[in-house]
């Protein structure tokens, strides 16, 4: 496996009670597939995410990426070996390229990935290698997405963290970005976890899925055993549309 998590709780202080967002969450996701996280809003899927590099910290349980313990690697270095694309791309001062760039130059001069052209990881994300001097706030959604899966590409991550990376983007756009992903997932041997609502897109895309609900992961298992005969009673009503979110 190359991830393992365990056991993994996490709790935010709201109106002076501590308020549990993951509850004991344990599975395995494996080396070069994709796997979706399911579940309605407010089940912790994002919050997940965000434990899984640190930009959360959980408080019990452990996470494992190829069998160390992530609270044992320095967060700079764990966020480069697994990197997160927003549901909302963000972006830092400057060009698509500066952009683009941004990890490998925290890395130091002397650090390889300072060497990569961002022309080639445009080049990787189909889109045209002269955007290089362009302003990425006045691309599309769709292109803006591009970006950002470029420079997580550019720092080498190992995983993928995806939150609803097509949720704002048309139907075509949406085709293009889960096709892409494929195939870096399959030429790169990437492990990537995405967020999703959609099902239909769940279905397409993952080789493994886990729902959530209510902060617990209550299914867990290959993507074709989900969609073909959930064993619980929550993935039956899940994909029923009859499972619903916090309150």
């Amino acid at each position: 496996m190359k991830l393992v998590l365990t056991n993994v709780s996490l709790s935010v202080r709201q109106d002076s009670q501590d308020k549990e967002i993951l509850q004991g969450v344990s599975f395995g996701v494996r080396l070069g597939v994709i796997h979706t996280l399911l579940g309605p809003s407010g089940s912790g899927k994002s919050t997940l995410l965000y434990a899984i590099n640190r930009l959360r910290e959980f408080q019990r349980g452990g996470i494992t990426l190829d069998g160390e313990d992530i609270r044992g690697i320095n967060v700079y270095e764990l966020r480069r070996r697994i990197g997160l694309v927003m549901q909302k791309p963000i972006f830092f001062p400057g060009t698509v390229g500066d952009n683009i760039l941004y990890g490998p130059h925290l890395w130091g001069k002397d650090n390889s990935l300072t060497l990569a052209d961002p022309k080639h990881y445009l080049e990787m994300v189909q889109l045209d290698p002269a955007w290089v001097s362009r302003d990425p706030n006045t691309l599309s959604g769709g292109q803006q997405q591009r970006v950002s899966l470029a420079r997580t590409l550019a720092n080498n991550s190992e995983v993928l963290l995806l939150d609803e990376p097509t949720s704002a983007l048309d139907s075509q756009a949406c085709v293009h970005l889960e096709t892409l992903i494929t195939s870096l997932c399959q030429e790169r041997k990437l492990t990537v976890i995405w967020v999703t609502h959609d099902v239909h897109q769940a279905e397409r895309i993952a080789q493994d899925v886990t729902l959530l609900y209510h902060g617990k992961a209550v299914e867990h298992g290959e993507s074709k055993h989900f969609f073909a005969g959930p064993t619980t009673v929550e993935g039956k009503a899940y994909l029923a549309g009859k499972l619903g979110g916090e309150s």
